[in-house]
């Protein structure tokens, strides 16, 4: 007879107004065994191992851990059955150290006095075993975001826990990162531990998974075989249709300078040197310029820096000829769209409504706003409409939903939306892509070819090497806050690439040196 099911979830309905988030949806994982389980922005992925934690109850369904019927009423109860999950926006508290956020919830005391020594052992013998190494007094505000994840696996790790979710673990780690992680992951499913791995990144599955359960709008697919499949037959099966996974575009027809950045210099917020560091660049109309590098080396400052977020230390900024050293963010944002790197930050006011987050930068205007200052709410409804379909944005109850209640993905799509529909000569996008599937990243690099087309500038922030590599006309790779090398994409390689963006290598306008 076969060992049981680590996990079974059987026939799991989870509806929320407006949308059926799971449709009866059975997955089975087995023990030792890395099952991914893929499919598009709101597909429902999040929600069913949001089941499986206990932080929704489904309306169907039931779910087994070792071929034994279990209720899981809320993340107690998971975690008292063997089940961790590492949330794809972490769930950490800023003001605390590694340590004290790893054992928050299952601390030791004695006499009402916290035991953190033999803690603190445990969670060095832990990072030890596993290679996740972390400082264990660091603030996790002051701490990279890969450093961060490490901290979530370790909270896993440090409650025994046997049944591991992931849920995009990758969205936001660089491609070193990303390669441990893969490489932890594995260490954890040769050590018995089972593991369920929410991605919709194709060449990550099939490097890192046995099996692959696939979900459509909230309906089970099927599951495949990695070693019997491929990466064009998985889109298909995901997106329901072929997706194109090499980006088309025709030359670039480079025009006037739009962007013009003169020796800036920003400060940082986490040490005594500057993020940037005599930064110069140019970006002009029709072309797409993208500045690659390892997360760190200062891109997040330099964006702060051009769109008013953070001070220069110095240095000059000219758009469109204007000097907008000193001008506020509005004037700024009138003058560039900005698709920010951290979408809950700068992106979106959560608690807000689609439609109002839609009209964040316009509502203002005359078109949203009477002469006595109330707002047009049938004008802002038909906007974010129009948006909403266009830009494929999946929501249970359209433009009233609250942009807290939708996935990560879509999000990303309502930001992007927004941010090409108003008017603008020069687009700032940082990751763009981040946390999007196949269909959707098709969709965002044929939206930044058609700005680049139509005239305007793209300045691109990317730690994606395809990406750099496939939609670009220049690169510009900084490290250490000094932009090291220029490249032109149709004669780099990535191997190249990232020889620059470790710093091994630099192109002072003379030609590469070593």
């Amino acid at each position: 007879m076969d060992a049981p099911y680590a996990i079974e979830m059987l026939n799991i309905t989870k509806r929320f107004p407006g949308i059926i988030a799971n449709d009866n949806v059975t997955i089975q994982l087995r023990k030792g065994e890395i099952l991914a389980l893929l499919g598009e922005n709101g597909a429902g992925k999040s929600t069913l191992m949001s089941v499986l934690f206990g932080l929704y109850q489904p309306e169907e369904g039931i779910i087994k851990k070792d071929g034994k019927e279990v209720k899981i009423n809320d993340p107690n109860d998971a975690n008292d059955l063997g089940i961790g999950m590492v949330h794809q926006h972490f769930k950490l508290v800023q003001c605390f150290t590694v340590l004290e956020n790893i054992i928050l919830g299952v601390e030791t005391t004695k006499n009402g006095v916290l035991q953190m020594d033999e803690a603190r052992k445990k969670v060095m013998a832990l990072s030890e075993k596993y290679g996740l190494y972390v400082d264990p007094d660091a603030k996790i505000e002051d701490i990279t975001v890969g450093m961060q994840q490490r901290t979530e696996i370790l909270k896993m790790l440090y409650r025994d826990n046997e049944i591991l979710i992931f849920d995009e673990p990758t969205a936001v780690l660089t491609p070193q990162e990303i390669e441990e992680l893969m490489q932890i992951m594995k260490n954890l499913a040769k050590e018995g531990k089972s593991i369920l791995f929410i991605s919709h990144k194709l060449n990550e599955i099939m490097e890192v998974a046995d099996r692959v359960s696939v979900l459509r709008k909230g309906k089970y697919i099927g599951t495949v075989n990695v070693s019997e499949t491929n990466e064009a037959e998985l889109s298909r099966m995901m997106v329901g249709r072929d997706v194109q996974l090499v980006v088309e575009k025709g030359p670039a027809h480079p025009g006037k300078v739009l962007l013009d950045i003169q020796n800036m210099t920003v400060a940082s917020k986490v040490h005594k040197n500057n993020a940037v560091k005599n930064v110069s660049l140019q970006v002009r109309a029709g072309e797409i310029v993208c500045i690659a590098g390892i997360d760190g080396n200062g891109q997040s400052e330099f964006v702060y820096g051009l769109s008013g977020l953070e001070p220069l230390v110095s240095g000059k900024i000219l758009l469109e000829g204007k000097d907008i050293t000193k001008a506020s963010i509005r004037s700024r944002s009138e003058l560039m769209s900005h698709i920010p790197e951290d979408r809950h930050k700068h992106g979106l006011v959560l608690d807000y409504s689609l439609e109002y987050n839609m009209i964040l930068q316009l509502y203002f205007e005359p078109q949203f706003t009477t002469k006595g200052g109330f707002l047009k709410r049938k004008e802002i409804r038909e906007y974010a409409d129009k948006l909403i379909g266009e830009y494929d944005v999946r929501s249970g109850q359209g433009a009233v939903t609250a942009a807290r209640a939708m996935s990560g993905g879509n999000q990303q799509k309502a930001i992007i939306g927004r941010e090409l529909d108003r008017p603008h000569d020069l687009l700032l996008a940082v990751q763009p892509t981040r946390g999007l599937d196949v269909g959707a990243i098709e969709g965002v690099h044929r939206n930044l070819i058609k700005e680049r087309d139509s005239g305007k500038g793209v300045l691109l922030v990317s730690l994606e090497l395809e990406e750099v590599l496939n939609v670009s006309d220049r690169i510009l790779v900084m490290y250490e806050g000094e932009i090291v090398g220029e490249l032109d994409p149709k004669k780099t390689t990535a191997e190249e690439l990232g020889l620059y963006m470790a710093g091994a290598k630099r192109n002072t306008g003379k030609g590469a040196e070593a």
